[in-house]
């Protein structure tokens, strides 16, 4: 390219293969998994910042699923791993603006148009929020049914850093937050971090990222599913008990009051001896699982938690037992290893 003429063809090139690959990428990718209808925002390179045409795309096609019967929920998700949605693509809408174009007031009239057609919506709209979810990502998730957060998700609504204020519908679900957590967010743009957007309300679940495609597969093998089978797949999964509690406690459902209160009676070293089993068994034949088993009966049998519990619901009757660790912070991980460990020659054998 150093001639002035090879110079030309070479920025035609590029254009040309930059054309190519704008052609090859969509912005938004709408497509039909299961059960689930599924958005992926697809602009990684610009943390999936919101543009009029996703928001052309995206609202017919929810209007579209909302009739189909063959589309039981809606899941809306992030591409490239770092951003669910970082906001509305906002140096378009300056530029726009400056020019005196229409695009100023159609991008966030249609959005917000979107907004509430995602609040109304009648089916179950889940959205993971595994990332930064700022602005008009914000606008496409909290109005939603289900708001699943992780460790990376990073909220915030910094609206007035740019002279603008929290819109996408701030003015519905931040008053609304407790107390005046809200107001704090809306005038600071603090920025809350995983399991905190749990904790406030933004999100109504929690799930660790590496986790997220295992959920996004539970929902979608779904058969006819309703809000609550939802609900109930997102409130159980978690890589701990721990997590699960807490999903459970921060749902206002009846049925979570109620599971919550069930798991508060159990044995804590039982629950996570439970949780590890399930874990492993999913991947192990049958027999391997019945030595795996044998082990775990050996270990309940050196313990004290199954002859309390055997005490408590059987012999005495008086529905009280005392665990031993009582919570489940203090069953460290090593006591649960050891109940996995080989027996040497009294393992089980066939």
């Amino acid at each position: 390219c150093s001639s002035p003429r090879l110079s030309s063809l070479c920025r035609l090139q590029r254009i040309h293969s930059h054309m190519m690959s704008s052609r090859a990428e969509p912005e938004v990718l709408l497509e039909k998994v299961g059960c689930a209808g599924v958005i992926t925002l697809n602009r990684p390179k610009f943390l999936n910042a919101l543009t009029l045409n996703m928001t052309r795309q995206i609202y017919p096609q929810l209007k579209k699923w909302e009739d189909d019967q063959e589309a039981a929920i809606v899941i809306i998700r992030g591409a490239g791993g770092k951003a669910f949605c970082a906001g509305g693509d906002i140096r378009a809408v300056t530029e726009a603006g400056k020019a005196g174009d229409a695009l100023s007031e159609d991008f966030f009239r249609e959005e917000y148009i979107l907004n509430n057609a995602i609040g109304a919506y009648k089916k179950p709209y889940i959205a993971l929020i595994d990332g930064i979810t700022m602005g008009g990502g914000v606008g496409l998730s909290v109005h939603g049914r289900f708001r699943v957060a992780t460790e990376k998700t990073l909220f915030a609504m910094p609206e007035t850093a740019i002279g603008l204020f929290p819109d996408v519908g701030g003015g519905y679900f931040l008053p609304r937050l407790q107390g005046k957590l809200g107001l704090f967010l809306a005038l600071t743009g603090f920025r809350l971090k995983g399991r905190d957007v749990q904790r406030v309300g933004v999100a109504t679940h929690f799930v660790e990222s590496k986790h997220i495609p295992d959920l996004e597969k539970e929902l979608v093998d779904l058969k006819s599913p309703s809000a609550e089978d939802v609900s109930n797949v997102l409130l159980f999964s978690s890589s701990s008990v721990e997590g699960i509690v807490q999903n459970l406690k921060a749902d206002d459902s009846s049925f979570a009051k109620k599971q919550a209160e069930t798991l508060s009676k159990m044995s804590p070293t039982s629950m996570k001896i439970t949780f590890r089993q399930l874990q492993a068994g999913a991947t192990l034949s049958l027999s391997e699982v019945l030595v795996m088993e044998y082990r775990l009966s050996q270990a309940c049998m050196r313990g004290c938690d199954f002859y309390e519990g055997v005490r408590a619901v059987l012999i005495d009757k008086d529905q009280s037992p005392k665990w031993n660790p009582p919570t489940l912070e203090e069953v460290s991980h090593q006591m649960v290893e050891q109940s996995f460990s080989s027996l040497g020659h009294k393992d089980l054998t066939f």
